[in-house]
């Protein structure tokens, strides 16, 4: 057994350094989150715990080089009959692959085994959407989380980019002054800069061109043409996790679901869209989506509706008397 940060490690010197190798790695080159990082090292322990209980020794780098296939398939079917969820399954696979090719590239170990390991084939998520009455009370209520007016105007003007075009709350909170001066003037559409770079036409109802006026008329604090507009209580750009914070107030005040989040409005945007007639190709192409296969979640929301349409307009639907 070796040691690492006061823990014992069910594995050899040699791995407990490769781990700790690794986990600087991750932290300090990939920039990986410290709650990815702890649970990536649980990971890890949960597997070398497995292979030192399977093969009666703590293992060591020429072990890990060695394990065959039906190896980590033991370990992926002890985690199965634990009970372990398949999205748990899946993340302690990432991991294991992670450290694997870490391994590799430092020439420590190389196991090729662990790349014929399928991932296992998780459900398939379903998008939580608010109803249109539960999105409507959002907007109507968003205001009143805030004592400073300003604030309020700024909340309603943010959610309202969501829940009225669709944007992602980075996106939303990476508006420049410049752009939302050019929707409070009546620009009917805006140019949105998403994921990768790549870049969408999104229109912009009245609605969200008033509300952002309101937000810069009353906003305390000197925006600069080329920064982001939307300013958190001490004049620095606005924290995702201020916005999140108003949207958890609301749903303990309007009795709404867990899954009422800022991203769920964007869900929302594309289910309502869906719902009142939008196909899914321009719905796509307000997303940003890269691929249609993604948007096509949003069909297995309004399934009901779909099943409706089909049966009232194809003619093969018809029923002959």
């Amino acid at each position: 057994m070796a040691r690492s940060a006061g823990l014992i490690l069910p594995a050899a010197t040699d791995v407990a350094n490769a781990l700790a190798a690794w986990q600087r790695w991750l932290g300090d080159e990939r920039r990986v989150a410290a709650t990815t990082l702890e649970a990536y090292n649980a990971d890890l322990i949960g597997f070398l715990r497995f292979i030192a209980e399977h093969n009666g020794t703590p293992a060591d780098l020429p072990t890990l080089a060695k394990l065959k296939q039906s190896d980590f398939r033991g370990w992926l079917a002890a985690q199965s009959s634990a009970g372990m969820a398949k999205t748990s399954t899946a993340r302690h696979l990432a991991a294991l692959r992670s450290f694997y090719r870490f391994l590799a590239r430092r020439k420590l170990a190389n196991n090729t085994a662990i790349t014929l390991l399928r991932t296992p084939k998780l459900p398939k998520s379903v998008p939580k959407a608010l109803s249109v009455d539960e999105a409507d009370d959002v907007m109507r209520e968003i205001e009143s989380q805030s004592e400073e007016p300003w604030v309020g105007k700024r909340d309603l003007a943010v959610v309202l980019l969501l829940y009225g075009a669709g944007l992602r709350i980075a996106e939303a909170l990476s508006l420049t002054a410049a752009e939302l001066k050019r929707v409070a003037g009546g620009a009917n559409a805006l140019m949105v800069t998403g994921k990768r770079q790549k870049q969408r036409v999104v229109p912009m109802l009245p609605a969200i061109g008033t509300a952002i006026g309101e937000y810069l008329r009353l906003c305390p604090f000197s925006l600069a043409p080329n920064e982001p507009g939307f300013r958190g209580a001490r004049g620095k750009t606005l924290d995702p996790a201020i916005v999140q914070k108003s949207i958890r107030r609301l749903r303990g005040l309007l009795g709404l679901p867990e899954t009422a989040t800022p991203h769920a409005l964007r869900h929302s945007f594309a289910t309502h869209l869906l719902g009142a007639g939008g196909d899914l190709r321009s719905i796509q192409e307000l997303l940003g989506h890269a691929s249609l296969s993604t948007t096509q979640r949003y069909t297995d929301v309004d399934a009901v509706r779909l099943s409706k349409v089909y049966g009232d307009a194809h003619p093969r639907a018809r029923r002959v008397p």
